[in-house]
């Protein structure tokens, strides 16, 4: 279909007038998410103070890992908790959260590393930390605490999406704090979320209760 569109706009400018071709289906996969307490247990196999502080920011903040990598000593604002994240994907500038926790391992980090730019920078040349060498760390955090999902750094991002609709909040917050331009994607998490399907009894535990009643 699309090589279709391109060899008749593209190449012959001709207008794309074939139609009633079926598209195939995009395949619809939920996200992997982890527990709090998994989440908890990755962060305790980390050793390194700079890997552990952004590990930490990028979920408790849902970042995505360009824009955790990307930060600037500038973009955190301690006393009101906020983390301002400038030109994000789709050139949005947004604000989302600075957790207690993560403030803390921030400034015991600075102390310790003292960056001039960029919060988490990187060695040698390059002027931030890579995306690449923190996707390792969790890679390797995560065999560590043996944990068996399926699950990537972009992982804590949609935990804690989830993490917070299970606590009750609105998914219109939950959509500003991660940059979504639409609802329907923020929708995705409420499939993964414990907090609905968590309410209804399994039929083969009401089944054993009546028996022992």
């Amino acid at each position: 279909m699309n090589a279709l569109r391109f060899l008749y706009v593209e190449l012959y400018k001709m207008p794309f007038t074939i139609g009633d071709i079926p598209r195939p289906q995009k395949e619809k996969k939920l996200p992997n998410v982890l527990s709090q307490e998994e989440v908890l247990k990755i962060f305790s196999c980390v050793d390194n103070l700079k890997h552990k502080t952004l590990l930490m920011l990028i979920y408790s903040a849902g970042l995505r890992v360009g824009e955790g990598v990307n930060l600037k000593i500038s973009d955190v604002d301690g006393q009101r908790k906020m983390i301002h994240l400038r030109g994000a994907k789709g050139k949005k500038d947004r604000y989302t959260l600075l957790s207690d926790a993560a403030l803390q391992a921030l400034r015991a980090y600075y102390k310790e590393y003292k960056p001039k730019e960029f919060l988490f920078e990187g060695q040698g040349n390059r002027k931030h930390l890579s995306e690449r060498s923190i996707q390792h760390v969790f890679e390797r955090a995560v065999k560590q605490a043996g944990i068996r999902k399926t699950i990537s750094l972009h992982g804590l991002r949609h935990s804690f999406a989830t993490h917070l609709l299970e606590s009750g909040v609105d998914l219109r917050y939950i959509q500003e704090l991660l940059g979504h331009r639409s609802s329907k994607t923020t929708e995705i998490y409420t499939h993964v979320s414990k907090k609905s399907l968590g309410k209804i009894v399994n039929p083969l535990d009401q089944a054993l209760q009546s028996k022992t009643k």
